[in-house]
């Protein structure tokens, strides 16, 4: 196996509320296509899909879920400066998502905060001033 993801995919439950929110609100570039039922926007190395969650589920082969709560994953933003988390969670607030945790110095000696996006999905947004990962 490659070292490597090229696709993460989002189950949700309002595809069209999704898009909206990766698309307009955080500005991600969406990938036009011939399909129905599923996004896709094209991320630097690899792609970010949404597919409704109860279809994503079918795929799977499991039954239908309704408890929801941390699903044990968080996805990462890394950026170049404290004022680019900053920013960052803001947009994100601004296009409907909710603050979980503000931007604050953090263990490890970066600086981060989280959101959860429309679907409740967590992104961290972080500052790591050892490791460039932007």
């Amino acid at each position: 196996m490659k070292a490597k993801i090229s696709l993460v995919t989002l189950g949700v439950d309002d595809l069209e509320r999704a898009t909206r929110f990766y698309g307009e609100g955080l500005g991600l570039p969406r990938h036009e296509f011939e399909g129905v039922g599923i996004s896709f926007f094209s991320l630097q190395d690899t792609w970010l899909a949404l597919y409704p969650r109860a279809e994503l589920l079918k795929d799977l082969g499991l039954p239908a879920s309704t408890e929801p709560g941390f699903s044990g994953i968080t996805l990462a933003h890394n950026v170049a400066t404290k004022a680019e988390v900053d920013a960052l969670l803001q947009q994100a607030v601004a296009a409907g998502a909710t603050l979980v945790k503000p931007a604050e110095e953090v263990f490890w000696g970066g600086y981060s905060g989280y959101f959860q996006d429309t679907e409740g999905h967590y992104w961290e947004v972080a500052y790591n001033p050892f490791q460039d990962l932007t």
